[in-house]
């Protein structure tokens, strides 16, 4: 049986050493590639042969929502496991609207890894049970800031995040890689879809969603 080739992404270096332990114990899993960002996951993914992607959310450089934009303008195939500290549904909501097949939570016992992977690389997707869970109870509740907060892009989505910690249009240019005026052009927007009139009550509202770390 062919195995698995994996690219794992996340910005500790520890951290992927202990994941790719658990990886390399499945027999189902073959070679696995790593990347300590987004960019470099990028370049990575269109150098191999890659089966599944298993990504961190909250990296340095382009991020986490960004990196899963990149991969699938470039390959609308491309398998995307996010593997992230978030156990909050909004994130899950996110990451599956910007096209990932999967979503588990660090806090996941080390088989969920394995599992998830396998069942994304045979074309199934696969939530964490608890998380999956949170969704539905979120779908259900259909709470007035998600609904709003979901009419969000996914670039939008990262650019609200950062703001909301604190982080000036400037920096955000500088992280994202855009001019001052998109960012500023995408904070306009943002307020005006969240209905908030200003940087405090787009933090208060990021807060109430558990949204900053």
């Amino acid at each position: 049986m062919a195995k698995y080739s994996v690219l794992l992404v996340d910005d500790h270096a520890v951290v992927r050493t202990g994941y790719k332990t658990y990886l390399s114990l499945s027999d189902k899993i073959g070679t696995i590639h790593e990347a300590d960002r987004g960019e470099t996951a990028c370049q990575l993914y269109h150098q191999h042969d890659i089966d599944v992607v298993v990504l961190d959310l909250s990296m340095p450089g382009i991020g986490g929502f960004e990196c899963i934009r990149r991969l699938l303008s470039r390959d609308s195939r491309c398998k995307i496991l996010v593997f992230s500290i978030h156990d909050e549904a909004i994130y899950a909501t996110r990451a599956i609207k910007a096209g990932a097949k999967g979503y588990i939570t660090k806090n996941s016992v080390p088989e969920t890894l394995v599992t998830a992977v396998c069942a994304i690389a045979q074309g199934n997707t696969y939530i964490d049970p608890e998380l999956a869970q949170k969704l539905a109870v979120a779908m259900a509740t259909g709470e007035d800031e998600e609904k709003k907060i979901g009419k969000l892009s996914p670039r939008e989505f990262d650019i609200f995040r950062l703001l909301a910690q604190g982080q000036t249009s400037r920096d955000i240019a500088d992280k994202l890689h855009l001019s001052y005026k998109t960012v500023c052009n995408h904070a306009t927007n943002i307020k005006d879809k969240l209905e908030v009139k200003n940087i405090a009550e787009l933090t208060l509202l990021a807060n109430r969603q558990g949204l900053i770390e």
